[in-house]
């Protein structure tokens, strides 16, 4: 645990007590639509004369409570449920506790469909396959609560074993002990109608928003063990695309990993990096579930072009599972490491210019929000956020803490004099706070401290010379400091902008200007043609049609499209347009709704400045197709709750 002030998203008394390792047994109920079981929890006492543990709990049915010790069941009490905290557990403990010394307590639960934000589950037409429900879950960054009583803050790191029986195959982030995945499907027994009993094991402690549970219709593949490796890697999904899926990231996944590891100067600690390629309902890019990352199907675009996610969601193994943010205030911590080294690694994988181009194409979307912030809430725009008691980290989700996090470690970088001055202390970073959950304060004297003792006078009077306030405490639709990145592979699409942009006649095009762009280079033509004026009526029709983007099945490109398109949001097309970008968001298009916040949050967004009602009237239609989180950010950009009004 961290040693500095209590998490404020958290009403449980880690710092008095906390656990250490904690075990599950549950069965998942398809036709109920919860996991009923128990937890057992393992915990050592900080404090002397404990009276009482507190868990935090969400919308979770408690049965029975058991201390050990006890010959009979324990009394508890449920507090008054907080609309983000949920409801506090309070379990009285034996007298005499000390400090150090350990205590069991048992508790018999299940979840509810209703109010859990923690688990989505999807009827059989929400899936590729059409044939079997499914269940996932999405603890990240509070909901941990709503799937487990527990203490839900990244401020504890526990150990975890589970027993899951489901007439589905059961996934978790943890080792498989049993049955084996490469064995028979749902160890031979039939899907959807036999219980399996699956057995997992994770002995690194985690924090709770990584416990993470998926089950329906799963095979495996996995991908070729690297020589001399010792952790394995592979990936899941559902029978109809898995080859697509195993073809998508054989080549690279197990390459980025070993890549990873000689960056950052350790190994790989949690044994398997298996990728688990979840229904379209999944509401992010991926998400770096222990020894399982989820991720998207909008990722499948069968040419390797969007792959580079893993490489973020692979960097998260060292900056966030392995060095935890202590709380929500600090998950800059998180991912603006992560993105800084994913984008360190593009140049070593690929070449400097990739990494520029990276930097480049992060600074639309954060421009973006910071501008959306400067009209909704500014401090929204600050990378260390000083988040009120109870109040939801996120309404505070963006990409600030992504790209305004990793433009802040290169501008120390270069501030320092380079890499070959910054990497040195970036692995003793990794080397000193692995397996700890740490504050920004806490970074930053190790910062400096690593210069005091490594580096000289000039090193020490550099890092004096950042504006620390500006870059932690600062609002504003701009950073800091300019930041210049090397727009080698900009060039063409910026320059293809530039024509669309004074162009008259869209006779002078052909669908030759992109035919040597990838699929990300394209994707930065279309966001610079957004920082013009917005393009006729006429020229966007002809530039949907001549690059086939209309129809384009790479969920990046479309969405880039539709900005340009909806850009004018009076223009005698923009209904026209929202129509048909809410169509393809909701799946009217191919049955498959496009739940990646990345996608329906702009979307929607831009549908609402054309036609509220009709942005509002889609949504509701298809709410229910819409992950819980996705459901309460979408509200607050289409004006349906109170929040988005403040």
């Amino acid at each position: 645990m961290s040693s500095e002030t209590t998490d404020p998203t958290s009403q449980s008394n880690y710092r008095q007590i906390s656990t250490k390792h904690f075990s599950l047994d549950w069965s998942i109920d398809f036709h109920e639509k919860v996991i009923k079981g128990s937890i057992t929890h393992e915990l050592t006492v900080h404090t002397s004369d404990l009276k009482e543990v507190i868990f935090d709990t969400s919308d979770v049915v408690i049965k029975r409570v058991y201390v050990e010790g006890e010959a009979c069941h324990a009394q508890y009490s449920l507090g008054e449920k907080h609309e983000v905290m949920g409801s506090a557990l309070y379990i009285p403990l034996p007298a005499g506790l000390q400090p150090g010394s350990t205590v069991k307590v048992t508790i018999e639960y299940n979840t509810t469909e209703l109010g859990c934000k923690a688990l989505q589950w999807l009827d059989k037409a929400q899936t590729h396959g059409k044939t079997h429900p499914y269940l996932f879950s999405q603890c990240q960054p509070i909901y941990a609560r709503g799937l487990l009583p527990c203490q839900d803050t990244p401020s504890v790191k526990a150990t975890y074993e589970a027993r899951i029986t489901s007439v589905l195959p059961a996934l978790m982030s943890a080792i498989r002990v049993s049955p084996p995945a490469e064995g028979p499907v749902h160890d031979g027994k039939i899907a959807g109608q036999d219980e399996v009993t699956y057995v997992y094991n994770q002995p690194v402690p985690i924090p709770s928003y990584l416990i993470a549970i998926a089950s329906g219709n799963l095979c495996y593949r996995a991908f070729e063990k690297l020589e001399g490796k010792d952790w394995t890697s592979g990936v899941w999904a559902e029978p109809d695309i898995i080859n697509d899926a195993w073809w998508e990231f054989k080549e690279d996944t197990t390459r980025f990993l070993a890549a990873e590891e000689e960056l950052v100067g350790m190994s790989y600690k949690f044994g398997v990096y298996d990728l688990l390629v979840l229904p379209p309902a999944f509401p992010y890019g991926g998400m770096e579930n222990a020894c399982l990352t989820f991720v998207t199907p909008t990722l499948l675009t069968g040419d390797r072009t969007l792959v580079d996610v893993v490489v973020h969601e692979i960097t998260h193994s060292y900056f966030g599972n392995g060095i935890t943010h202590a709380d929500a205030s600090h998950f800059w911590l998180n991912e603006g490491w992560t993105t800084y080294i994913e984008r360190l690694l593009q140049q070593i994988l690929h070449s400097p210019a990739h990494r520029g181009f990276s930097f480049l194409t992060g600074s639309k979307q954060l421009y973006d929000d910071l501008k959306l912030y400067e009209q909704r809430n500014k401090k929204y725009q600050k990378l260390q956020i000083e988040f009120e008691k109870g109040e939801n980290p996120d309404d505070a989700y963006s990409s600030v803490p992504y790209d305004k996090g990793a433009n802040f470690l290169l501008h120390i970088e270069r501030t320092l004099g380079g890499l070959d001055v910054f990497l040195p202390y970036a692995k003793d970073y990794v080397k000193t706070f692995m397996g700890k959950s740490i504050t920004t304060e806490m970074w930053k004297e190790h910062l400096f401290d690593y210069y005091t003792r490594f580096g000289g006078d000039d090193e020490l009077e550099a890092l004096k010379s950042i504006d620390w306030d500006a870059w932690l405490f600062g609002t504003g639709v701009t950073l800091p400091v300019p930041m210049e990145y090397d727009m080698t592979l900009a060039q063409q699409s910026y320059k293809l902008a530039e024509r669309w942009s004074k162009t008259k006649d869209t006779s002078e095009f052909s669908a030759t200007d992109i035919s040597g762009m990838d699929a990300n280079q394209i994707g930065a033509f279309l966001e610079r043609l957004q920082s013009f004026d917005p393009l006729p009526v006429a020229h966007i029709d002809d530039l949907g049609d001549l690059y086939g983007l209309v129809s384009s099945p790479n969920a990046e490109l479309r969405l880039r499209f539709y900005q340009v398109a909806l850009l004018d949001p009076q223009s005698t097309k923009s209904e026209q347009y929202a129509t048909a970008a809410l169509g393809w968001i909701v799946g009217e298009e191919d049955g498959m709704v496009k739940g990646r916040m990345k996608f329906c949050r702009p979307i929607f967004r831009a549908a609402f400045s054309v036609n509220k009602a009709m942005a509002q009237d889609k949504y509701e239609e298809h709410k229910s197709s819409f992950h819980p989180i996705a459901r309460d950010l979408i509200e607050q950009d289409i004006e349906l709750t109170k929040g988005s009004r403040d």
